[in-house]
């Protein structure tokens, strides 16, 4: 059972999130952090980032607009995080658009071991090599339940994580169990970044619950409700109405606003 008292936590404790994040969602990943209660610093200089992980709670690397300097200063951020046992999520957006992007990412989280990994269907899809029909940074696949159980448990396997894989349903495994989240809106898919976002949540309930399996469910049920909400408040208008709705939704949340209409089942995958 999600322990949904984690929230209130979170705006207790008000976490130092660290993200290396991507240029076109820093902005909205940073106003996130501040809305659900926590604290963000979007530092990217490899001057600081040793100094910076350590002071974090939590740390997030977003491979979104990539070049060679940013990967290198990934690395020495997964680096630090893995020798304190902070929790380290990565973001591998894009994963499947070039082998480079996805060599490097296969690099860092090879070398980082992530404590959560969250992934679009295409991203899972090119890290574990089957086939990848990404468009840019987005994911055009579909797939069964089935598939995605399959290929989130071989994910998380493959490089001793958990996975939060995203979609209609979001699935969360560590290969062993699995989270099933439901709910959210399709209107997600119309504003850049939600993914983004997503990982931003994931850090900060992982810098209040030990168990990531836990912490990223957590982040799945809280970011679907956002979803509902959001677009229920945007009254068909536009999308800049509804990523507004977003951030004032993760503002306003409380706890008991997901013991009421959070959806989730605790499945188990096959791996």
């Amino acid at each position: 059972m999600l322990n949904y008292t984690r929230l209130d936590q979170i705006r207790q404790m008000r976490p130092l999130l660290h993200c290396v994040s991507n240029i076109v969602s820093a902005n909205d990943c940073a106003n996130l952090a501040l809305a659900i209660g926590a604290s963000p610093m979007m530092a990217q200089a490899a001057e600081e980032m040793e100094e910076i992980t350590r002071i974090s709670s939590a740390t997030v690397l977003n491979t979104g607009t990539p070049d060679k300097d940013r990967f290198s200063v990934c690395r020495l951020c997964g680096s630090v995080a893995k020798t304190l046992g902070q929790p380290l999520i990565v973001d591998p957006v894009g994963v499947g658009a070039s082998q480079w992007r996805r060599k490097e990412v296969e690099m860092l989280l090879k070398e980082s071991r992530p404590t959560i990994l969250r992934v679009n269907l295409g991203e899972a899809e090119a890290l574990c090599h089957h086939r990848c029909l990404e468009q840019g940074v987005d994911s055009t696949l579909e797939a069964t339940q089935e598939i995605r159980l399959d290929l989130a448990g071989e994910l998380a396997a493959s490089y001793g994580t958990v996975v939060l894989l995203t979609g209609e349903e979001d699935y969360i495994t560590d290969s062993r169990h699995c989270f099933r989240v439901s709910g959210g809106s399709k209107r997600t898919t119309q504003v850049t970044g939600t993914g983004c976002m997503l990982s931003i949540l994931c850090a900060a309930f992982a810098s209040v619950e030990e168990d990531a399996l836990q912490a990223a469910a957590l982040a799945a049920v809280f970011w679907k409700i956002c979803a509902e909400r959001a677009e229920k408040n945007s009254k068909g208008l536009g999308s800049g109405t509804f990523r507004t709705e977003l951030i004032n939704a993760a503002e306003l949340l409380e706890t008991k606003d997901l013991e009421e209409h959070g959806r989730y089942r605790v499945i188990r995958g096959s791996h």
